[in-house]
Formats: C-alpha cells, structure tokens, sequence
C-alpha cells in the first residue's frame, strides 16, 4: 500500500452488506505531494463507525493514508484503505466563497455524467444545466429480512449494529450541459442525516407529525435554499452491479455569486 493524500468530499449513508455487516462509502480527491488535485477516488469498503473516533474523518478534510488499488471492483477509482494508518491531516473551511474547495474540486469537474462514461469513468463532479424539480417520495419502511438478519448478528468482540432505516429518498430531476435528461437519488450521509435530526427535534405530537415536519425542512433545505442560494453541483457515481445507474452521492454547494 502506498501512503497518500485524499481530499474527503463526500460520504455516502451507511449500507447493509453481508460481508462487512455495515459499510460506507467515501468519495474524494487524491492529491500530490503539493496537495494539488489529481484524480476522483473511491474508497470503499469502510465500515466508518468502527474506526477510532481520532480516525473518523470529517467531510472536506484532507487525510494521509494507506490506500491501494481494489482489483475486485472494475471502476479503476476504486481503492481499499488501511484503517489503522488514516491520519487526518487538516480541514479544508469555506473562506473566501469556498476559494479553497473549488480550488481542489472544481479543476476534476466533467462535462456531464455521458463524458463520465464516455472517458471510461465512474465518478465525478457535474454542474447541472438546468435543474427541473426537487423530489422525494417514500421508499421501503423496514430493512427487508436479509438485511434485519445482518444487523442481528453478534460475536463476543463487536455489539449488534444499527443503522436507521430512512423510509424516504430525495432527488433532484435535471437537465445536464449535454442536454441529457436525469432523475437521481441522493445517497449523501449529510442529506440523510438532516432528515434524522429535523425528525428527532420535532415537537410533533405522533410519529407521523414528526416525519411530515423532517420532510418540509429537507425540503426548505435542498429546495428553497439550495435552488435559490446555492451555485449547486452534483458529485455523481455509479453502481458497482450497475454501471449505467448512477446517484448522486454528495452536494457541493457554494454561495451564488451575488449580481
């Protein structure tokens, strides 16, 4: 393995996988010696709550690490990551309009999500032509009884996991620079995590109340705020089984510059 700086960009919400019984997916920026932007890189998989909380790194942090290619994944972003060697090396702040993010972002940034495919990628930052609708609708309640099952499992070292089963996903329906029409979901931890804690610190009176309250602030949130606000783009990947489907894996979300 060879020791190297990623930038973190995003992180998706926590999956269920036979495997690993739980596992994140984290998307960022490999850099070089000077941290100058090199190349979009997968890490996956990562079972991101049993890292040691000095090793839990935050979003828009640059991290040293181990890492190296995973020959079991054909997306040649895809990497594994020594969870012991994970240092975290500085935070990356929003100074200056994201002057510092965009320098390492936006340099990486693709046409559309038909050049991803076309250069034979599988992961990016897109700017949306034109962005049609917000969106969310409901999804399954309940983890089905394979996934509850993973959940249950024990052993003597490690407790039982849980992961929250969100019973609603968001989107966005858009048009890119290429004129292709799209409806994506959004795996992004940070817009799901949202939907938790507006639930939790609702003051209304039944379960439903709660969730109806969560939904309308995600929605002010990605909506209101984010289409009128924010000069929005989309980091976007692909799925491993699926590699024509892609989801829109985490926000960037600078200020619009002000006319």
């Amino acid at each position: 393995m060879k020791k190297s700086k990623i930038l973190i960009a995003t992180k998706t919400y926590p999956s269920i996988s036979t495997k690993y019984r739980e596992t994140v997916c984290t998307a960022g920026i490999l850099l070089d010696d000077d941290e100058k932007p090199q190349q979009w890189i997968r890490i996956y998989p990562i079972r991101f709550r049993q890292l040691d909380f000095d090793k839990r790194y935050p979003r828009w942090s640059i991290i040293s690490a181990e890492i190296e290619r995973n020959e079991k994944d054909y997306r040649e972003e895809s990497y594994r990551i020594n969870d012991s060697s994970i240092e975290i090396v500085r935070k990356i702040d929003t100074k200056k309009d994201w002057a510092e993010r965009k320098s390492l972002v936006l340099p990486l940034e693709f046409k559309s999500i038909r050049e991803i495919k076309e250069q034979g990628k599988s992961l990016g930052i897109i700017k949306p032509q034109t962005i049609k609708k917000y969106y969310s609708e409901k999804t399954d309640r309940e983890w089905n009884l394979k996934q509850q099952a993973i959940l249950d499992q024990g052993d003597l070292f490690e407790p039982s996991v849980e992961i929250e089963k969100i019973p609603y996903k968001f989107g966005y329906e858009f048009l890119s620079r290429d004129g292709d029409k799209h409806r994506l979901s959004i795996s992004d931890w940070e817009i799901q995590q949202l939907y938790r804690n507006c639930k939790k610190a609702s003051q209304g009176n039944t379960s439903e109340d709660k969730e109806k309250e969560a939904l309308e602030k995600v929605r002010q949130k990605l909506e209101d705020e984010f289409l009128a606000k924010k000069d929005l783009y989309f980091i976007v990947g692909n799925l491993k089984n699926h590699k024509n489907t892609f989801m829109i894996i985490g926000l960037f979300y600078p200020m619009l510059a002000k006319k």
